[in-house]
């Protein structure tokens, strides 16, 4: 029976940097895949790597039926040898669900890929469903690195580089020139201080954008 396997780290660790990679090494053994995206930083319907890889998914919005969706192509004669979730901490509870019903159903391997914790250590809905699910789940080794150069485990949200611990789940960063709203991983002891490398006068580093829109 296939796997439902849950791939999560903070941001900045190579999620879909492998979920990509898994993509086409899948695509050369002549399988067929189906690719799953949410509020990617590249647009709707795209997986794409901070490392400049990318590919064309199907968007997942929380209406999406994926057992339905999987279904109907199999339906039609397509193959769907497995299934690859970037950005799964976005999914919705009953969404994750399904991805089991896969798994066990279809005796198709599901790869999801996704952060845990939002901007105030909370767990996402989707990431929770899949730590309740999951066959197996696994913490990617690529660690990211807070500014003080310890191991980062906390994801940070940002308004003019001071942390913020107020408001809505999923905010998309600003793009703009100004890039008033980022976020930044860091390590626990710095989360709780509120202490973001612009706060602490580190030269060269500070926030990003967040790396996928607005729901």
């Amino acid at each position: 029976m296939a796997d439902l396997h849950f791939f999560t780290g903070t941001m900045d660790c190579g999620k879909s940097t492998l979920a990509l990679q898994m993509d086409y090494n899948h695509r050369r053994r002549g399988l067929t895949g189906l690719l799953l995206a949410s509020h990617d930083r590249g647009g709707d319907a795209t997986v794409s790597s901070r490392l400049g890889l990318s590919a064309r998914a199907v968007e997942v919005g929380t209406d999406t039926d994926l057992w339905g969706l999987v279904v109907e192509r199999l339906t039609a004669g397509t193959r769907v040898d497995y299934v690859i979730c970037d950005e799964a901490q976005f999914y919705t509870p009953a969404q994750i669900d399904d991805l089991g019903r896969v798994a066990d159903e279809l005796d198709t391997p599901v790869y999801a890929f996704g952060i845990l914790t939002d901007f105030r250590t909370r767990l996402f809905p989707g990431a929770a469903r899949l730590v309740e699910l999951a066959d197996r789940m696994e913490t990617l080794q690529v660690e990211a690195l807070c500014w003080c150069g310890r191991r980062a485990t906390h994801n940070a949200r940002t308004v003019d580089g001071v942390m913020v611990t107020e408001g809505r789940q999923v905010v998309v960063g600003d793009t703009g020139d100004d890039g008033r709203i980022g976020y930044e991983v860091l390590c626990r002891h710095h989360h709780r201080r509120r202490m973001t490398a612009t706060s602490a006068g580190v030269a060269g580093t500070g926030s990003d954008p967040l790396p996928f829109a607005a729901s």
